[in-house]
C-alpha cells in the first residue's frame, strides 16, 4: 500500500465530470478516479475549509464515527474492476467497512485519517506524469485532455 494526499477535484470538460486526483505521498504516480458531483463538493468544502450551517453526509458521518465511540483509522483504495473503484473504511480493531472511494477520501479529510492505494490499484490505474518542474496543476489539466473514463475500463487481454 503506498499512502496517497489529495491533489484536488478538477472537472474534464467537455462531459462536466469531476474528477479526484490523488499522488503518491513517497513517489511520483498520479490516480485519477472519476467521480460524483455532490462526492467533488463534499472534497472541495472541507479542502477550502467552509463549515456548512448543517451538517452534509460526510460530516454526519464523522460525527456518528465520533459519537458511537470508534475511530476511522485509514482509508484504502483496494481494488479497481471494470472501471470502478473500491475502497475500505478501516476501523480500530481492523473493522472493514466496503465504501466508494469519493465517499471513503470526503470521510478521511474530515477525521484526518490517511490514505493508502493497493499496489495493484497504482499498477493498473496509476500514471507517472512528466517534468516533475510543473506546476502539479497544469500537469494534471494535461492529463485530463488526453484521457477519458474509458482509459481505465478493464480489457478482455
Amino acid at each position: 500500500m503506498s499512502e496517497m494526499r489529495v491533489i484536488g477535484i478538477r472537472v474534464e470538460q467537455p462531459q462536466n465530470q469531476p474528477v479526484l486526483l490523488l499522488r503518491e505521498a513517497s513517489g511520483e504516480r498520479y490516480l485519477p478516479i472519476w467521480i460524483g458531483q455532490a462526492e467533488a463538493t463534499a472534497i472541495v468544502l472541507e479542502q477550502e475549509g467552509v463549515t456548512p450551517v448543517r451538517p452534509l453526509t460526510h460530516d454526519l458521518i464523522k460525527i456518528l464515527i465520533a459519537d458511537l465511540g470508534h475511530t476511522l483509522e485509514e482509508v484504502h483504495i483496494v481494488d479497481l474492476k471494470e472501471g470502478t473503484f473500491y475502497a475500505d473504511l478501516v476501523f480500530e480493531n481492523e473493522v472493514r467497512i466496503s465504501a466508494r472511494p469519493s465517499d471513503s477520501v470526503a470521510i478521511a479529510l474530515r477525521v484526518g485519517c490517511p490514505i493508502y492505494a493497493a499496489e495493484s490499484v497504482l499498477e493498473e490505474a496509476g500514471l507517472v506524469m512528466p517534468d516533475e518542474r510543473e506546476d502539479e496543476v497544469e500537469k494534471f489539466k494535461e492529463f485530463l485532455e488526453s484521457v477519458s473514463p474509458d482509459d481505465f475500463k478493464a480489457t478482455d487481454s
